[in-house]
């Protein structure tokens, strides 16, 4: 007879529902398969609490009612990258721990983790609009921004919300191997391993306004024109400014390079693109990119995926391609030669 694994959720006001429902449902279905995970729900009162769809979650004690916990689970709330952690649930989080053969985040659960000194010196990710908020309170964290979720050690995060589950199925694949994890995942309708990472799901660049008059023109006219044929030395001759000074300016104010920040934005104006249904070719052309080859490479070598990948996954269910339209015509074209060539 197999051991039970003990999976805590340990849960809070405001914890967001689906990181808590969704890694649950994944370790509930696998024990229909033959695992043998008990799920376990507490809070730092021993309360119930409430969601934040406003349904409550009943709990079934306090931290101190469990000990040998498989995992320990953490899940996130929007309130956690902008408030301070409650020192309670910091102090519950490094007591148990101890207790815990591994320790989860699931998306912004990583801020309480690393308040909790669980990830310092660890890599750790988070949701794709914290990651930098992440890096920036706790620079002791190796942030890995566009990782789905991360392995450290005894310590898991993960990214945003839905990422959770795919965490949760990679712990059910350690647990108890590849067959019945794909049973789950069949059983779930989700990817064994998502592809990708989640910068293919992250909003455009929000470029901040540089202070330097000269930049904040450089910046105006990239982000209006990516199409243009931005070299470094066309920058610096926008400007009246040598390359290596242009360079000093973007790393300064914009933390990036300026081939990094054309390449950046033409990115962005592509994703916007292909996701209203407009054809990869097309796209390749007015961003910039020159040929569909060139953004493809940037596409897997940025997103991991594809753009034709990216077009089929973010694209409106009733946006009819360039390419589709075109392939179409060409069937219709070649249909009627041929009926006039029978007749």
């Amino acid at each position: 007879m197999q051991h039970e694994r003990l999976i805590v959720f340990l849960v809070f006001d405001g914890v967001t529902m689906l990181d808590v429902a969704g890694p649950a449902e994944v370790f509930a279905e696998a024990n229909g398969l033959g695992a043998t995970y008990e799920l376990k729900y507490i809070s730092v009162s021993g309360k119930s609490v409430s969601t934040s769809i406003g349904l409550p979650i009943g709990v079934g004690g306090c931290p101190a009612d469990v000990t040998e916990i498989d995992t320990l689970v953490v899940p996130g709330g929007d309130q956690l990258p902008f408030t301070p952690i409650p020192a309670e649930l910091v102090q519950t989080v490094q007591s148990i721990q101890a207790n815990a053969r591994r320790v989860v985040a699931v998306c912004t659960g990583a801020f309480v983790l690393a308040a909790a000194g669980l990830l310092h010196q660890r890599r750790a990710t988070t949701h794709w609009q914290h990651t930098r908020l992440l890096a920036a309170a706790h620079p002791e964290v190796r942030v890995q921004p566009d990782s789905l979720f991360v392995e450290d050690g005894d310590v898991f995060t993960s990214a945003g919300v839905s990422a959770g589950i795919d965490l949760a199925l990679a712990l059910v694949e350690k647990d108890h191997g590849t067959v019945l994890a794909r049973g789950v995942a069949q059983k779930l309708v989700l990817f064994m391993q998502r592809p990708g990472g989640q910068s293919q799901f992250s909003a455009p660049l929000s470029v901040q306004t540089p202070k330097n008059q000269p930049l904040r023109d450089v910046v105006d006219h990239i982000s209006a024109h990516p199409e243009h044929n931005h070299t470094s030395d066309s920058i610096a001759k926008m400007v009246g400014l040598s390359s290596r000074q242009v360079a000093r300016l973007f790393a300064a104010e914009l933390r990036t390079s300026p081939t990094k920040f054309v390449e950046q934005i033409r990115l962005d104006r592509a994703k916007a693109l292909l996701a209203a249904g407009q054809g990869i070719a097309k796209t390749a052309a007015v961003t910039g990119f020159g040929s569909s080859e060139s953004m493809r490479r940037i596409f897997n070598q940025r997103l991991s995926v594809s753009p034709s990948e990216y077009r089929t996954r973010f694209q409106s269910a009733t946006a009819r391609t360039d390419d589709l339209v075109a392939g179409e015509d060409a069937s219709i074209s070649a249909i009627s030669r041929a009926s006039d060539h029978d007749c």
